[in-house]
């Protein structure tokens, strides 16, 4: 690789306050065994408050959550999968939540994946602990051809959410990707993610920082 993590590290520390600052700024990680304990029905809510902050005023989501929990009968995914059409209808008339039905039906959708993968390995929390983080970009695919709504960023803000190893493509990531020639591909496209992911390998052979906190820091190591 052209350019050494290093670098980007000291420009971030530069640029916050030190290391101990931006040590402070990082994600936390869930180990194996906490993405195992965490039950479906949260994957389900993350999921769910992932697809509904897309395009809206995260805050706003943040603030109504607690209405949603409510609205959604804490997001059981055996109940979502087979839910009665009238029950979405009348989440749609729900003023406890944002009632946007084209998300509203994405949750019986991503409730069914949820169930299904659970099935096979036992609870979602076990297939997401057994893949390994060097694949990402196999799991981003996997969501968005199982799931609704999970084919860009929301799939990204989910793992982070429940503290899978991963990193995010945010504006500030590709942004400094791309200003050292380490992604040239179409914004958005397979080819982006698979070349932001060998970065990320070779980053974290490099480096032994997990893929969350390579991400966060080089997110910070442009001018803020």
């Amino acid at each position: 690789m052209a350019i050494q993590f290093d670098y980007f590290y000291l420009r971030a520390q530069a640029r916050h306050g030190g290391k101990e600052a931006v040590q402070a700024r990082l994600p936390r990680i869930a180990s194996d065994n906490e993405l195992r304990q965490l039950g479906d029905d949260r994957y389900l809510a993350a999921i769910t408050k992932c697809v509904f902050r897309a395009g809206f005023v995260w805050r706003i989501i943040e603030n109504k959550w607690p209405d949603f929990e409510q609205a959604f009968s804490g997001f059981v995914p055996v109940y979502w999968a087979q839910v009665p059409p009238e029950r979405l209808d009348a989440l749609g008339r729900d003023t406890r939540i944002v009632r946007h039905m084209q998300k509203i039906a994405t949750v019986p959708q991503n409730a069914y994946m949820i169930v299904e993968a659970a099935e096979t390995h036992g609870s979602f929390g076990n297939f997401l602990a057994q893949w390994p983080n060097n694949d990402q970009v196999g799991l981003l695919l996997w969501l968005k051809k199982n799931g609704a709504r999970l084919g860009g960023a929301s799939a990204q803000y989910f793992l982070r959410m429940v503290g899978w190893d991963g990193f995010i493509l945010s504006t500030d990531v590709t942004t400094a990707l791309r200003n050292h020639n380490l992604l040239d591909a179409s914004p958005g496209s397979q080819k982006e993610l698979k070349q932001a992911q060998q970065v990320f390998n070779d980053w974290h052979q490099q480096t032994a920082l997990p893929y969350a906190h390579l991400s966060r820091i080089l997110s910070m190591s442009l001018d803020s």
